[in-house]
């Protein structure tokens, strides 16, 4: 019996180029393909690299030709910069979706596609349940660009899954992940001298630990299920405490002068804050991840807690040892 062959897209990213290292030591996976307009961060013993934009009607033709039956969508950017424009993340999420399904429907092999999506389809709300669940996602308006790009995305998806009941479709939701090696607005926030807040607000803030995104995902495809999954580290951590825990000096501004507060306090080391992280701040989210651990089948090894008390450890050259919770369920 022939083994998996998996396609990754996103390969130069850090958890793309790690999932396929991790996929590549796995005897039940006989073929690794990455597609990228840049190469894997790390030398790859057999991931077979493709070169190419997602947003390229060329992966059409190219995709096929590796008769893959797992894709793993890790190429949906969550923020500007670091040379990618507001456009060029809209065109990558949106577009690139669309020409990955077009390529998808020309592949008659495939039997799962594991999406690397986002919990911001929920958006942050000052009356968000104290969980959500999946099927909550259309409870409040799509607000941010973001939110929308991430909507149409999870729309396309459940349009192939329609019209292609025999693949299943999982919908990853991962809330902000956070770690030593994770470059994002939360670790650039928590890294930064001197931290906004609003004032009058301390909200509930729910991240996932890099270890467990990594773990999560390849549950995910060795286990895929249909519909959309949330992805995060159990419980909740104040936004208060988190500041404590870092040791930050945080500067409380008024809803209505928070933006003059971060452009003035750019001189003193504050981040860039998306609008989406902008609305995490002040109202917060959390989800519920029973859906994780009771149908994929992996119970995160860090609590919300101990994601940011193992990164600050980090910094401080220490580590947390997460509890021991995944045990029980044998991840």
């Amino acid at each position: 019996m022939s083994g998996r062959r998996v396609l990754i897209t996103g390969v130069s990213t850090r958890l793309g180029t790690e999932l396929a290292r991790r996929l590549e030591r796995d005897p039940s996976v006989e073929y690794v393909a990455g597609l990228d307009v840049r190469p894997p961060r790390a030398r790859l013993e057999r991931t077979e690299f493709i070169d190419a934009d997602i947003r390229n009607p060329v992966i059409g033709r190219l995709i096929p030709q590796t008769e893959i039956d797992t894709v793993v969508h890790n190429q949906i950017v969550r923020q500007p910069g670091a040379g990618v424009a507001a456009r060029a993340m809209h065109d990558i999420n949106v577009i690139g979706t669309l020409q990955l399904l077009a390529a998808c429907e020309q592949t008659p092999t495939i039997e799962a596609v594991v999406v690397r999506g986002s919990a911001g389809i929920y958006g942050a709300e000052p009356a968000s349940p104290q969980f959500y669940t999946e099927e909550m996602a259309r409870l409040y308006p799509l607000r941010t660009r973001f939110q929308r790009d991430v909507g149409e995305i999870e729309n396309y998806f459940e349009g192939y899954s329609r019209r292609h009941p025999e693949v299943i479709c999982t919908m990853l939701r991962y809330q902000p992940s956070v770690g030593p090696g994770t470059d994002s607005q939360v670790t650039r926030y928590l890294s930064a001298p001197v931290v906004p807040t609003y004032l009058g607000f301390d909200p509930r803030l729910q991240f996932l630990h890099e270890t467990d995104g990594i773990e999560a995902l390849l549950a995910a495809i060795r286990n895929p299920v249909r519909g959309a999954v949330n992805v995060a580290a159990p419980g909740t951590v104040g936004l208060t405490r988190m500041l404590r825990m870092a040791g930050k000096v945080s500067v409380p501004a008024p809803p209505g002068a928070f933006n003059v507060t971060l452009r003035t306090g750019r001189r003193v080391g504050m981040p860039s804050i998306s609008p989406d992280f902008r609305r995490l701040l002040q109202f917060g989210r959390a989800v519920d991840v029973s859906r994780l651990i009771e149908e994929v089948g992996y119970m995160p090894r860090y609590s919300a807690t101990e994601t940011i008390a193992d990164y600050v450890s980090h910094q401080n050259g220490r580590r947390v040892i997460p509890s021991l919770r995944h045990v029980a369920v044998g991840a």
